[in-house]
């Protein structure tokens, strides 16, 4: 089995890093329009595409999320040449918190911060390892849910909610950092402005649906459920 292959693309805002970073989603959005093709072609029954909106369109170009909009163009294209198929999309994943939205140490104090720029917007959120039930579930009833598109969210929290969850799984204290939009997006990271442009569409409170989500998978998980199931990994933080 061949391992996957990892690109790294540093200075992603800038107008070299971005041109490569913009190619490489040009690439991926051909091969998602390919399989939507090779899909309507051999006539397939139903088909669940999973992927974010479309948020430069839905925003007029206002906001750019480019790990969005590629995934979000592509559902476009299927509907666009009339497949079979329902539109999946999902909440901020819970994973995300014990890697790239993880808990940091501050610098003044035996504390953590969690830094998201959503204000006192809560965030839907939902554990990946509970979507494949989900998707099974819409397999299960294509008369139901051919030709829709549905959010997915196992709950709603807000930073400080999420935060207060984790200080009790990692038995130190953690704070939402309560930065802004603006200010993130000045932070000195690949992508920190796509990150900012990413929870001002989430504070827009796009269309995630609990109940449905709950009754698709009656197992799915609260953020308390996969933080207390996840241990080991919160201690290595």
């Amino acid at each position: 089995m061949t391992s996957k292959k990892i690109i790294a693309v540093f200075g992603a805002t800038g107008a070299q890093g971005g041109s490569v970073a913009r190619a490489m989603l040009e690439s991926k959005k051909y091969v998602g329009k390919l399989v939507a093709d090779v899909a309507k072609s051999q006539g397939l029954k139903h088909v669940v595409y999973s992927g974010p909106e479309n948020v430069k369109r839905l925003t007029n170009g206002k906001l750019e999320v480019l790990h969005f909009d590629g995934k979000g163009e592509v559902e476009e294209y299927f509907w666009s040449i009339g497949v079979s198929m329902t539109s999946v999309r999902v909440a901020a994943y819970f994973e995300n918190f014990l890697g790239p939205l993880k808990p940091v140490k501050a610098s003044d104090g035996d504390y953590y911060t969690l830094a998201m720029p959503m204000g006192d917007v809560p965030m839907d959120g939902i554990s990946v390892a509970d979507i494949g039930a989900i998707v099974c579930s819409i397999f299960n009833s294509p008369e139901e849910f051919v030709g829709k598109a549905m959010g997915l969210s196992a709950e709603v929290l807000t930073m400080q909610q999420y935060a207060d969850i984790l200080s009790k799984g990692l038995g130190k204290e953690v704070r939402d950092a309560k930065i802004t939009p603006e200010a993130y997006e000045k932070l000195k990271f690949p992508a920190a402005k796509e990150m900012a442009n990413m929870c001002r569409f989430y504070q827009m409170k796009p269309d995630r649906d609990i109940k449905l989500t709950h009754r698709l998978n009656p197992k799915v998980k609260s953020f308390s459920q996969f933080i207390s199931e996840n241990q080991a990994a919160l201690k290595n933080l």
